[in-house]
């Protein structure tokens, strides 16, 4: 399994950026997929995820500004992100955990920078 996330930039605060994720190969349709985050010198974070099932689990921080959504038939998951701050900046990864074979997948990150 592939995934290629695309829709990174560098913005202003308070505008707007939509993150996009394809994933390829062998996928099952029962799958959750979602995003992470890394911001410099520190760890990867959970962003936002939802299930096939269209449940969606969002971190505190973006509650609010971020959606996550997904396209099933096309096995891509998307995150808008409206309000965005300085520190929503870093490295955004998509990421997709299948539940059939128990195993998870993580993209090359796409960088997202918040400044004036």
């Amino acid at each position: 399994v592939q995934l290629q996330a695309s829709g990174g930039g560098s913005v202003q605060p308070g505008e707007s950026l939509r993150l996009s994720c394809a994933a390829s190969g062998m996928i099952f349709n029962s799958n959750l997929m979602g995003w992470y985050r890394q911001a410099p010198g520190k760890q990867r974070d959970l962003v936002a995820q939802m299930s096939n099932s269209g449940v969606a689990h969002y971190v505190d921080s973006v509650k609010g500004r971020f959606t996550v959504s997904r396209d099933n038939l096309n096995h891509t998951v998307y995150l808008q992100m409206h309000g965005l701050k300085p520190e929503d900046t870093a490295i955004y990864f998509c990421f997709l955990t299948d539940y059939y074979t128990g195993r998870s997948y993580l993209g090359r990150g796409t960088q997202v920078t918040v400044s004036s």
